[in-house]
């Protein structure tokens, strides 16, 4: 081919290159539809739950490059809900998430690792109380999220377990168990 051809033909090529790159797929969370529990042990024989209800978060997906995938994720600490009044006023208190200084809980998710069309893992961080780790969030959509259409919402759970000392919480450690086994709920809706 000669280079004139050659020069004519790139600037289509690239067009069509271009054309072909899937675009992100955009999510929302749906409020209504999603929450975050986390559960700890407590006196060693039994456990106590909060519960996260507001959240709001987005979700890129690039097909074909999951591994791009970015879930952001902030829910409200001022609206935790706990199952007795003393317990929620620790855990809304300095000792705990101190929700008066640290409104919000954040994860940010920065790769998905599909494990299948269905499960996976996400890399990302987790920030609570001012100090940002990183954590994994394993997954599980209820339909490949690869192939959605266009449209349709999809939802998934996921699980992480963090140490709650890493994030400044260390009193009652002989009552409050130090491992948290955090799980979210979520709908996402395209948009």
């Amino acid at each position: 081919m000669s280079w004139p051809i050659r020069l004519v033909l790139l600037p289509w090529l690239a067009l069509f290159a271009l054309a072909n790159t899937a675009a992100p797929l955009s999510f929302t969370l749906d409020a209504m539809g999603s929450d975050v529990t986390a559960k700890v042990a407590f006196f060693g024989l039994a456990s106590k739950t909060a519960r996260f209800p507001e959240m709001e978060g987005t979700v890129q997906i690039v097909p074909g490059e999951p591994e791009r995938a970015v879930i952001d994720v902030t829910f409200d600490a001022t609206a935790l809900e706990a199952p007795d009044r003393t317990t929620l006023r620790r855990l809304r208190g300095e000792k705990f998430f101190w929700v008066e200084r640290y409104p919000e809980i954040r994860f940010v998710g920065r790769s998905l690792n599909l494990e299948s069309a269905t499960r996976g893992i996400v890399a990302g961080e987790l920030t609570a109380r001012g100090v940002t780790l990183p954590q994994v969030l394993e997954v599980e959509f209820d339909r490949d999220p690869l192939t959605a259409s266009p449209g349709e919402a999809i939802g998934f759970t996921g699980e992480m377990t963090i140490d709650r000392r890493d994030y400044g919480m260390t009193s009652y450690q002989i009552i409050v168990g130090n491992k948290v086994d955090i799980s979210l709920r979520a709908r996402m809706v395209p948009g």
